[in-house]
């Protein structure tokens, strides 16, 4: 899950999992595959790091055991 903020800067929790692409169309756009759109505030490079922190996250856990 990674944290973004939404137009109206309230905060909203996405699975990364389920984002299908990004777009910046000025604002940036998540596109989700259940067809949902989210408008967000970040840009498409901070939606990006953050999702590879996510991954880097989860794969710490399953390799490493969560020391």
């Amino acid at each position: 899950m990674i944290s973004l903020t939404r137009r109206n800067g309230n905060a909203v929790v996405v699975n990364a999992d389920l984002i299908l692409t990004v777009e910046a169309t000025p604002e940036t756009m998540l596109y989700m595959v259940n067809g949902e759109r989210i408008v967000v505030k970040e840009t498409i490079e901070d939606v990006i790091k953050r999702t590879v922190a996510f991954r880097r996250r989860i794969h710490f856990q399953d390799v490493g055991g969560g020391r």
